[in-house]
């Protein structure tokens, strides 16, 4: 994809490495909480809100930055690095999960966004929640791709995201809730006009 060795080697990613690096991490962030806090049922509820934000969060990544389009032609090659080699090549299994390179900034954010909207210890509660509704998202997505379970739920989440890759890349932008495609007009329950 890359010339350079080094950008290249950066661009591939083991399916297990969002698992180690951010597993631990939302697990501190809720003893941290937890151990801090008072009363524990409000920890809940945050968390249970940063599960919900990711999903929103996903849904806009998904289809405002990643299907961003321009005629520029270094427009064009950033969103190909981004997420267009995701669809040219939905099965490469090292370019399923977002990068560290990419992912470490944006969890260096979305904290600290954490942290001045809930505060230092209900911030975390909520970051936490965001955490595994992200590492949700990066296994299921990998799962997806390369696993073909009997369960139904699965099969429908799989055929609802095969429909994003192979029939309209305009559509289907929620991977772990279909809520938001719902919401904004994007699912495929509708025809196009």
């Amino acid at each position: 994809m890359f010339r350079n060795d080094v950008l290249d080697y950066l661009s591939r990613v083991r399916p297990w490495v969002p698992l180690a690096l951010y597993g631990p991490l939302a697990v501190l962030c809720l003893t941290l909480h937890f151990y801090r806090s008072r009363h524990w049922w409000p920890g809940c509820g945050l968390v249970a809100l940063g599960l919900a934000a990711w999903t929103l969060f996903e849904y806009s990544l998904h289809r405002w930055v990643f299907h961003y389009s321009s005629h520029s032609a270094w427009s064009q090659r950033l969103h190909f690095i981004i997420h267009g080699v995701h669809h040219d090549y939905p099965n490469d299994a090292l370019r399923l999960v977002m990068p560290p390179v990419v992912s470490v900034p944006l969890a260096i954010l979305i904290y600290g966004l954490s942290r001045l909207v809930w505060g230092a210890v209900p911030g975390l509660a909520f970051y936490a929640g965001f955490v595994m509704g992200y590492l949700v998202y990066d296994n299921l997505h990998y799962a997806v791709h390369h696993f073909n379970f009997r369960n139904r739920w699965f099969q429908r989440l799989k055929r609802h995201h095969m429909w994003h890759h192979y029939r309209d890349p305009s559509r289907g932008f929620g991977f772990t809730s279909g809520f938001w495609d719902w919401v904004f007009g994007t699912d495929f329950s509708k025809p196009r006009r």
